[in-house]
């Protein structure tokens, strides 16, 4: 199975068996935390997004973050913002709120960065989070992410319009691969 190695998670690709589980965690309005929409996903739309591509293509791509037991601890997704932007933007949850707080997705956004960069010849990548999401921007500021300026009535989330601030990483501001993937062996 490939994936990306870490202390204390593994990032890796969706497979067939996860789709039950990760459907049932998708949907679960109660874990979804505060910050993200209510938007339900239907069964047949993601058996689609896993028959055409396996949730990875060259403009989209989610991995799952894993406990080092194999248990599905959240998603991290890269995609294409605004049309002429150069590079991706990144979105991560961690499903259970249990799981929140450890470090998981710290883990999560230091490896999926590094792997984007060398992957892609991109320049950037940029976080949008909720304003009042202090805990997300202190992830993406502890993976080296820039505060950049907010976008007022960006996102339209559980009956109101939310600002978003953005947070942007360059090339050079983002170790390699390598010495990530070092730190968790």
């Amino acid at each position: 199975m490939v994936m990306l190695p870490g202390k204390q998670v593994n990032l890796r690709f969706i497979q067939d068996e996860d789709l039950p589980e990760l459907l049932t965690l998708m949907n679960d309005l109660t874990n979804r935390g505060d910050y993200l929409g209510v938007e339900l996903h239907h069964e047949t739309k993601i058996q689609k997004y896993y028959n055409d591509a396996g949730y990875w293509e060259s403009d989209f791509g989610r991995m799952l973050i894993t406990h080092k037991s194999g248990r599905i601890a959240g998603a991290i997704t890269f995609f294409k913002g605004a049309a002429d932007n150069e590079g991706y933007e990144i979105g991560f949850q961690i499903y259970r709120k249990e799981d929140r707080g450890k470090g998981y997705a710290t883990e999560a956004l230091r490896l999926f960065s590094s792997y984007l960069f060398e992957w892609k010849p991109i320049p950037r990548l940029q976080i949008c989070t909720a304003k009042e999401n202090a805990a997300a921007r202190r992830i993406a500021e502890k993976c080296g992410f820039v505060y950049e300026g907010t976008m007022r009535h960006a996102y339209f989330a559980r009956g109101k319009y939310v600002d978003l601030d953005l947070l942007s990483m360059l090339r050079h501001e983002c170790p390699p691969l390598s010495e990530v993937m070092a730190e968790g062996s």
